[in-house]
């Protein structure tokens, strides 16, 4: 019978949850669901901090410096989460690409 103040349901009288699926577990053939899932994979040749007036008076041929030095590996990240670091290389004539050096290990939380 429903609560007429609050129009709502005693819980011992509300309707059961229908049980869950069983999950499976183990398999490859579990992960082909998220294969063709994108993922955004970006690499980040260093960082800067600045103010906001001094990046305003930046202009063309302007240069900022990054906190990495020169042939310093690069961070690789994917959705925003460190995965990995590596080199710049060329790929082709006129394409840059990262070459993984290593494999970041983090704790996952949850």
């Amino acid at each position: 019978m429903q609560d007429p103040i609050r129009g709502a349901m005693p819980l011992n009288e509300l309707p059961e949850a229908p049980e869950a699926e069983p999950r499976r577990t183990g398999g490859v053939g579990d992960l082909n669901a998220v294969y063709d899932i994108p993922v955004q994979v970006s690499a980040v040749l260093g960082r800067a901090t600045m103010q906001v007036s001094q990046l305003l008076k930046l202009g063309r041929g302007a240069v900022v410096e990054l906190d990495r030095k020169l042939g310093e590996a690069v961070d690789i990240y994917v959705n925003n989460r460190l995965v990995a670091r590596g080199e710049v290389v060329m790929v082709g004539e006129n394409r840059l690409g990262v070459t993984m050096t290593e494999i970041v290990k983090t704790d996952r939380v949850g």
